[in-house]
Parts: C-alpha cells; structure tokens; sequence
C-alpha cells in the first residue's frame, strides 16, 4: 500500500495485519498473525534468550537456547522461528525451559569462549549453568585468532556455528558466499573455500559477517587491538548516527566514538536502506576523519 505524506511523494504504508489471541506464562497477549512465538514474547516484555538469532535474518535454530513450552505440543520448542497460533498457551519459564537453556549455555561454555558473548554471563546466572561439573579436564576449543588482514580478525574459538555469518555473506545479504560451514559433526567450522586466506578469497570486506555475529568471533580490529590492550570500554563510547558520505545511497552510520576517536561503525538494523549492512568504505573508512 502507498500513501503521501502530503508533498505527494508516494511512502510506503504496510497493509493491517490480523490480530491473534495467544497467552504467554498466563497472561493474555495479541500478537500479529505471521508473528514468532518470540515477536510476540518480545511485543509483550517478556525476555526470552537468544544467541543464533538475529532480527534482520531467517531464524537458523541453531542454539536452542530460546525454547519454550507450548501446550499440548511434545517437545520444546524454538521461539525464533515457531509462528503463533490463535490460542497457543506458551510458557517461557518452567523446569523444562530451564533444564534446556541451563544444558545448551553449560554445552557451549565447556567447548568455546564466551567471554565477549553479551548477556551470557547473565544467563549462566539465571539458570545456574555451571560447565565445570563435566571436569577439571573440559576440551575448550583453542585455536588462535586469524589476523590476515587490516580490517577485521577471525577469533573461530568464540564460535558457536550460529551460521548468521554465512547466511549474511551469503544469498540473505551480500551474495557473495566467501564462506560456508566445511567438515561435519565435531569437525564443522567456519571456512573460506578451500581453506583459503581471507585476502586471496571472495571476500570483499563488507563487514556484514561481523554485524551479526553474537559472540565476537568476528571483530573489527580496532576493537580486536583495544580489547588485547585493556583499553576497549564501552562505558566511556559515545554513539551518534549520521550519513555515509561516500556516495549518494544514503546508508545510515553509527559511529562509536571513545576518547574523542572512531572505534567502530555500525548501522542501524531498522534502517529501511541498509538493514544493518554496509560496504567496506562505510564500515571501516573513517581513518581519515583522525587524520590517518
């Protein structure tokens, strides 16, 4: 549907969707029909966690961690993609949510680092995960951080094959699908065809993987270096929202400034124009602005 806003330029005006009864732990809720059982938690203010889910993606279901129990469905199940249901009765916080949620947090904690994971700390709080009951001898996965190139660093022991950076890369975003998930089972990682260094593959810099990722397995390197020092603090970051100048699409850019300087740039994910992405020059072309 189209509108004016009274210049006579055509804005686009989205059509009005029915309206679902459904209850959420009891309580009576309305949700939009095509909405996800987490659309509607969210719409609501009930906080239901989430790791491999990201709102400018197709739900990938691939942690788990946003279960919930639907009545008179057998198993849990995935808040992310799971769509309501005129009288769905969901429950997102019971032994069994917490049974599940509590395993996939204690899973992925004996097996990768989450320490720049936001919110995990949290959550391991809140359902009294402790990955330390497996043993003293847990397998963390540690390999070292690939730094192949200027722009961006690769740390793939944070990775929780969340899949968002491929489907980003990929035919979701980008297209241009420099990466993909090789090897199966344990073996299953994030790789450049053919194991290929990042600057001799398709890669064209964009950034788009890094916005999406949850877990800071993939970094800017500016944060990556500031983080290494001790100096990356986002108490003392400032954003402000401006206009990519650098031709005349009109992207929007946050800019995260600390100390009076760029540290990182990101773009808004309701932005109707970028949804989050950006090219390589908006991303991280702003040495200039310091004189670089």
């Amino acid at each position: 549907m189209t509108d004016t806003d009274g210049s006579g330029v055509p804005t686009h005006v989205s059509a009005p969707r029915r309206r679902i009864d459904v209850q959420i732990d009891g309580a009576a809720v309305l949700a939009g029909a095509g909405d996800t059982i987490l659309d509607a938690c969210r719409s609501a203010g009930v906080d239901v966690p989430t790791l491999c889910y990201g709102d400018t993606l197709e739900p990938a279901n691939a942690c788990r961690i946003c279960v919930v129990e639907v009545s008179g469905t057998r198993a849990l199940v995935p808040a992310c993609s799971r769509k309501v249901e005129a009288g769905m009765e969901i429950t997102t916080e019971n032994d069994r949510t917490h049974h599940a949620r509590r395993m996939v947090l204690e899973f992925l904690d004996s097996s990768v680092d989450l320490s720049t994971t936001p919110r995990v700390a949290t959550w391991m709080a809140r359902y009294g995960a402790d990955s330390s009951r497996f043993g003293d001898d847990v397998a963390t996965v540690a390999q070292p951080p690939k730094v192949d190139n200027n722009l961006y660093v690769r740390d793939y022991a944070k990775c929780i094959l969340c899949y968002q950076c491929v489907d980003a890369c990929g035919e979701q975003f980008q297209n241009t699908f420099a990466i993909a998930v090789a090897g199966r089972g344990f073996d299953a990682r994030i790789s450049t065809e053919f194991e290929t260094p990042l600057p001799e593959s398709a890669c064209v810099y964009c950034g788009n993987c890094i916005a999406v990722c949850p877990t800071g397995a993939l970094m800017p390197s500016t944060e990556f270096d500031m983080r290494a020092d001790g100096t990356w603090d986002e108490d003392k970051q400032s954003t402000t929202d401006t206009i990519c100048p650098y031709c005349g699409v009109g992207c929007n850019l946050t800019l995260h400034v600390q100390d009076n300087r760029i540290v990182k740039v990101t773009s808004p994910h309701d932005h109707d124009i970028t949804e989050g992405n950006l090219c390589v020059k908006g991303r991280f072309g702003f040495d200039h602005v310091h004189g670089g």
